[in-house]
């Protein structure tokens, strides 16, 4: 007798149906649909990441090859290669993208692991993009050079946690800053990001809103010091100081005075200048909040190597953002694992092992528990026997 139904469909019991379908209605994704529901097509593209099948003709085979297995997903059956690629190109992206910050609303439901690493209050996030490389021929739409073709995907990293709060996917050409701008972060916020996202009049706009700052200073930047600090003993930081910028545009866009920090980074033996706007923080606690700024890289780099998002089962835009948005529904879902569970997983061995186990009937929340425990055997069932006369008796 059978307990628990498969770990992927414990895994697709976590999203709300009613409110997954008050979007498909708010969205209209079952407009002229036959047989094929919008909950198919999620499961199906749920499936394509964490399976992580290569080809339209995979999903289908793999779920096919479960049919048994596929009632308690509430799936009708494995779809048709045809249907799922017209789903893709004709459902829209943006059912996937409110599912994503459904997910998210639970995730932040779940204590995260671990102690924070700094003790002020203040929300501290990491802000930076990702470029993902296409094929041109395959992609004329994504034209980002005259032979490549490119689109990015932009992130808002909340370090509590490492959620992304925040994602957009726009074509390769798309400044950093433009979508910086976009952004409408909270008072007493701190955001972190590489030099790239240099734009003074973004940074007179966050001094103005109260919003704080921490990235790299542009080498060439021209400045006047108006105030020297003492630095922290046997520590790396070199330089503390307040600035005032003097280049002709700087000045013009961002009159305020702000501070350098020059930290002495020992592993690439180089000094990394760093720019702020909040005055009071130690010079150390500037320096490791720009170091946290790497698990957003750490971020990118586990997205792109555990889930699908550098190949494409379909070469339409549409089916484009909804693979990538269903990968990172798929990384919220291994977060929340992570969250809940007391195993210690890495991300990456906690994806390997899901996908191995993925029609497993088990306890999901057990076994993300005690992996590598073997369940207890299904107790057999009763026989009771049958009282047959011996043979060649009569009747």
């Amino acid at each position: 007798m059978v307990r628990h139904a498969s770990l992927f469909s414990q895994l697709t019991g976590l999203f709300n149906r009613n409110q997954f379908y008050a979007l498909v209605l708010r969205h209209g994704s079952e407009k002229h649909a036959k047989g094929f529901s919008s909950w198919d097509h999620f499961v199906a593209m749920l499936f394509c990441q964490i399976a992580q099948a290569k080809s339209l003709r995979e999903i289908c085979s793999g779920m096919a090859c479960c049919l048994g297995k596929l009632r308690h997903l509430g799936v009708k059956g494995a779809p048709k290669r045809s249907t799922l690629s017209y789903a893709n190109q004709k459902r829209t992206w943006k059912l996937f993208q409110d599912v994503f910050y459904d997910t998210l609303h639970l995730c932040r439901q779940a204590p995260s692991p671990g102690k924070t690493k700094f003790r002020f209050r203040n929300k501290l996030m990491s802000l930076d993009s990702s470029t993902i490389s296409l094929c041109l021929s395959l992609f004329p739409w994504a034209e980002y050079r005259q032979t490549k073709g490119a689109v990015k995907l932009h992130l808002l990293l909340d370090h509590d946690g490492y959620l992304p709060v925040f994602a957009c996917i726009t074509d390769g050409k798309t400044h950093d800053v433009t979508m910086a701008r976009q952004l409408a972060l909270s008072k007493g916020s701190i955001v972190v990001m590489d030099r790239g996202y240099n734009d003074y009049k973004l940074y007179a706009e966050w001094v103005e809103d109260e919003v704080y700052f921490v990235t790299r200073l542009k080498d060439n930047a021209a400045f006047m010091v108006l105030a020297d600090f003492p630095v922290p003993k046997n520590r790396n930081i070199l330089v503390d100081q307040t600035i005032l910028f003097t280049g002709a545009v700087a000045a013009k866009n961002c009159p305020y005075a702000l501070r350098r920090v020059v930290v002495w980074d020992k592993e690439q033996e180089r000094k990394i200048e760093l720019l702020t706007n909040h005055l009071d923080f130690g010079a150390t606690t500037i320096a490791a909040i720009y170091k946290d700024r790497w698990e957003i890289e750490l971020f990118f780099k586990a997205l792109k190597q555990n889930l699908k998002v550098k190949t494409f089962v379909g070469t339409s835009e549409n089916a484009l953002q909804i693979q990538i948005w269903t990968a990172l529904i798929a990384m919220l879902l291994i977060k929340f694992l992570q969250f809940r569970s007391r195993f210690g997983w890495s991300l990456s061995n906690l994806v390997a092992l899901l996908r191995w186990n993925l029609f497993t009937y088990r306890d999901l929340w057990e076994w993300i528990d005690h992996p590598l425990e073997t369940p207890p055997p299904e107790p057999a069932p009763i026989q009771y026997g049958l009282p047959f006369k011996g043979l060649g008796q009569h009747y």
